[in-house]
């Protein structure tokens, strides 16, 4: 039963996924529909965690958006995120970022790989 579980899973993995981490500040674009219509709208900010691995892996992203903190998780692997988009590569120690939720100001900068 499992090895038809992962087949049908391999078939649904995107096969053209940027390369990020956490720490690093991307650009999701994301589908919305509205009524009958659908458009892309761009969330940008920091990766905070990416959790689980293969078809159900998912990542947040945590932007501040006038002066609060907005996070949002995304599937890795869904229909409704077209693209991710890399704007710069962060330097970081640990796999979630999570102490993040209570700096604001200059101690929530991340250092930049260059």
């Amino acid at each position: 039963m499992s090895d038809i579980i992962r087949e049908i899973e391999a078939e649904q993995l995107k096969q053209n996924v940027d390369e990020f981490g956490v720490g690093d500040t991307v650009r999701v674009y994301g589908k919305i529909k509205e009524g009958n219509r659908e458009r892309v709208q761009i969330y940008e900010g920091v990766v905070i965690k990416r959790q689980n691995g293969g078809n159900r892996e998912t990542f947040t992203v945590r932007k501040t958006s006038n002066g609060i903190g907005v996070e949002k998780t995304w599937p890795l692997h869904s229909p409704n995120v077209e693209k991710i988009e890399v704007v710069r590569k962060g330097k970081v120690r640990r796999a979630k970022l999570t102490y993040l939720k209570g700096l604001t100001g200059k101690k929530a900068k991340i250092k930049e790989v260059r």
